[in-house]
C-alpha cells in the first residue's frame, strides 16, 4: 500500500479544549475560532480574493483520537452516537473518526484574514475542531455546486434538538464575578450556553442525577441534563491567578 504524506499548513486555535462537548458537526454553534498559519503558507498573498466567499472548507487530521486503532487494521463498521451508540453501520457511511485515513472535512464561515505580529490568522466561526488540530487545506465553499438543497442525509436529516440552559444560584454569582474580575468574557458564557444546549453526552447516557464537567475556553463547568434542559451547577476559571 503507498503512503501518502501531506503538508500541515497550519493549526486551529479554538476553545475547544478536549472532545467531550465539541459539536457533532460543523456549524451548529457559532463559536469563534482561528487557524495559526505556518511558513511559508503565512504570506497575506496566498489569501488574496478569499474575502469575496463567505464560507470555506477545511481538510483536517483527527490528532488527538487516543483510541485509534492501528490504521493497517482496518474498521469496516462503526457505532455513530447519532444512532445511540449501540447500532453498527459501515465506516464509509458515517463520519466517524475512525477512519482508514483520519481526515475530516468541515464547512466554516469565514470572518476575516488578518496578519497579527508576524502570524497570519485565519478567523472563522462554525468550527467543529479541537484546539491543536492541523489543518492540511483551505478551500472556498462554492454555493451553486456544494448546496444540493433536495440531498438525503439517512439517520442525520434532522438538526439536533436543542434544550434550554438553566444556571443555579451558585453558578450565577461565579459568572457575574468572573465576568466583573475580567477572567472572562461575556462572550465566553454565551458560546458556551449554544454548546450546552446541543447535549454534549454520549447519546447512550441519559442519567439525569450525574454531574458533567468539560473544560471550554478558559473555565471549566460542571452541569447536570435533564429531559429537556441543562443546568449549570458550577463555573471555574482555568487562568492561574
Amino acid at each position: 500500500m503507498t503512503e501518502v504524506s501531506m503538508p500541515i499548513i497550519g493549526y486551529m486555535r479554538s476553545p475547544y479544549k478536549e472532545k467531550f462537548g465539541i459539536p457533532r458537526q460543523p456549524n451548529l454553534v457559532q463559536v469563534e475560532s482561528y487557524i495559526e498559519m505556518l511558513a511559508p503558507y503565512n504570506d497575506l498573498m496566498a489569501f488574496e480574493g478569499i474575502e469575496e466567499f463567505s464560507h470555506l472548507w477545511l481538510i483536517w487530521q483527527f490528532h488527538d483520537n487516543k483510541n485509534q486503532q492501528d490504521h493497517h487494521k482496518f474498521r469496516p463498521q462503526v457505532r455513530p452516537p447519532r444512532l445511540g451508540g449501540n447500532k453498527k453501520i459501515g465506516v464509509f457511511a458515517t463520519r466517524s473518526m475512525y477512519r482508514p485515513a483520519p481526515m475530516g472535512l468541515s464547512v466554516v464561515q469565514l470572518r476575516i484574514v488578518k496578519k497579527v505580529g508576524k502570524s497570519i490568522r485565519v478567523y472563522v466561526t462554525g468550527s467543529d475542531l479541537l484546539d491543536g488540530t492541523p489543518i492540511f487545506d483551505i478551500k472556498p465553499y462554492i454555493h451553486y455546486s456544494d448546496a444540493i438543497m433536495d440531498a438525503q442525509s439517512a439517520y442525520a436529516q434532522e438538526r439536533p434538538s436543542i434544550k434550554s440552559v438553566l444556571w443555579s444560584d451558585l453558578a450565577e454569582q461565579e459568572k457575574a464575578e468572573l465576568i466583573q474580575s475580567n477572567q472572562v468574557d461575556s462572550k465566553t458564557f454565551s458560546e458556551l450556553e449554544q454548546i450546552l444546549s446541543l447535549d454534549p453526552r454520549p447519546a447512550y447516557q441519559e442519567d439525569e442525577h450525574r454531574i458533567y464537567k468539560m473544560q471550554f475556553a478558559n473555565v471549566d463547568v460542571s452541569f447536570i441534563i435533564t429531559f429537556d434542559s441543562v443546568k449549570i451547577i458550577q463555573i471555574n476559571s482555568l487562568i492561574s491567578n
